[in-house]
């Protein structure tokens, strides 16, 4: 390990600026464990969407811009789910589809490629499922890492495997007498280098399923906190978008912009103890003062309010939320607002008024005219009515049934 020691400083400081220069990506990476590698088997990088494994001798000719790029390389296969995307296809053209497609949307953002990263423009825009038709079945592009998603050698890539030829780094030949995968021909494990981790046993196709469902739930969240922060890139948003709401149920997302929100912070109500000269602020929790709007101009069913009450309720009990809610087709229901303490269940008020058209005007002019600032407030709708101009200066999630599109504010889909 201590051999190694500059190679982690280095991979350290790359994720670092990565985190700095690209959020979105650099949040993602930091799910990795960094592993050196044995030479043998990892002539390059290599992922199993648990850990990152390096080549200490490569990564050490690469510059840190082109260390940022292997790190984020690994973090996109793992989040767009190219381990659990394959289906029937052939596995080595599938690896082959999926560095183009990973490398161009990298190259897109700036960052600047390793030698021999797959990067054909001509493929630009287009998702691995629709580049793996353009590769040719007897392709020799060479991936820029190693993919170790699935189990050994399936049978349509069994030739390919015991050719050497799967992954080997660009320019770089498996050592003779062996797979190039850390087996020799015979089926026995190499031994490992001193320090350097031996080949991982790949993940069996239920670890996949719950590795695909954690690194989507990571994509979800780290694109939130680069939305939040400004610096998600409309062409992320719509990858995420796609990739994200048919997938992920809308109570996890709902989950995770609420205790977003709820997180502790620092306040100065119980000043710290720690001594000093200065007077400093105590990390302290507190109630969450969440607002509710529902979509009353009947084309939300009262089925579909009752099970967003019902959701709504059993989270906010979680992050100690206070609810103040209200219901609006085109006007207010002259009857609200309701407002329920964190102990309180949240009940829908019967027979809510509505049915008309739909405006969403209604809800942000009374909070300014009671001069309230919630600390969320969330929006149940089909999002097909007239939207204020102006954003207002407290975060809004719509909870859109529908495919509607919202002109500002975070959008979950209700699948």
């Amino acid at each position: 390990m201590s051999d190694y020691k500059e190679i982690y400083i280095k991979l350290g400081a790359a994720r670092t600026r990565l985190i700095l220069d690209q959020p979105f990506i650099g949040a993602l990476a930091l799910h990795f464990s960094l592993k050196a590698a044995d030479a043998r088997w990892c002539q390059t990088a290599a992922t199993d969407a648990r850990a990152f494994y390096f080549n200490p001798a490569y990564v050490a000719e690469l510059s840190l811009a082109q260390t940022q790029f292997l790190l984020a390389h690994e973090a996109l296969h793992c989040a767009l789910g190219h381990f659990a995307r394959r289906q029937h296809r052939v596995r080595r053209r599938w690896d082959v589809a999926c560095d183009h497609a990973v490398n161009l949307l990298l190259a897109d953002e700036g960052l600047k490629t390793p030698p021999g990263a797959l990067l054909n423009r001509a493929y630009r825009g287009l998702s691995a499922e629709e580049i793996y038709p353009l590769i040719p079945p007897d392709t020799t592009e060479t991936t820029l890492d190693r993919h170790l998603f699935e189990g050994r050698a399936p049978l349509q890539d069994a030739a390919v495997a015991h050719s050497g030829s799967e992954n080997p780094a660009p320019g770089v030949a498996p050592e003779q007498g062996t797979s190039g995968d850390g087996w020799d021909d015979a089926g026995n494990e190499l031994r490992r280098h001193a320090g350097a981790a031996a080949r991982p046993r790949e993940p069996g196709a239920v670890e996949r399923e719950d590795l695909a469902r954690r690194w989507q739930g990571r994509m979800a969240s780290a694109a939130q906190q680069a939305r939040q922060a400004g610096r998600l890139s409309r062409s992320w948003e719509r990858l995420i978008d796609d990739l994200i709401q048919p997938q992920l149920p809308w109570r996890h997302l709902l989950a995770r912009y609420l205790m977003g929100v709820a997180r502790e912070d620092y306040s100065y109500r119980r000043p710290s103890r720690r001594e000093g000269d200065a007077l400093l602020p105590r990390l302290a929790g507190g109630e969450v003062d969440l607002y509710i709007a529902l979509d009353t101009s009947g084309s939300i069913q009262d089925e579909e309010l009752a099970q967003f009450a019902s959701e709504v309720d059993a989270l906010k009990g979680q992050v100690r939320a206070r609810v103040t809610l209200h219901a609006c087709d085109e006007r207010l229901d002259e009857r609200g607002p309701w407002t329920f303490q964190p102990w309180e269940p949240v009940a829908l008020p019967r027979e809510a008024g509505g049915g008309g058209g739909t405006c969403f005007a209604p809800v942000f002019d009374w909070i300014a005219a009671e001069c309230r600032r919630p600390d969320l407030l969330l929006y149940f709708t089909d999002a097909d009515g007239e939207f204020p101009r102006y954003p207002p200066d407290y975060p809004v999630i719509w909870l859109v049934k529908g495919k509607f599109q919202v002109p500002w504010g975070e959008r979950i889909q209700l699948n």
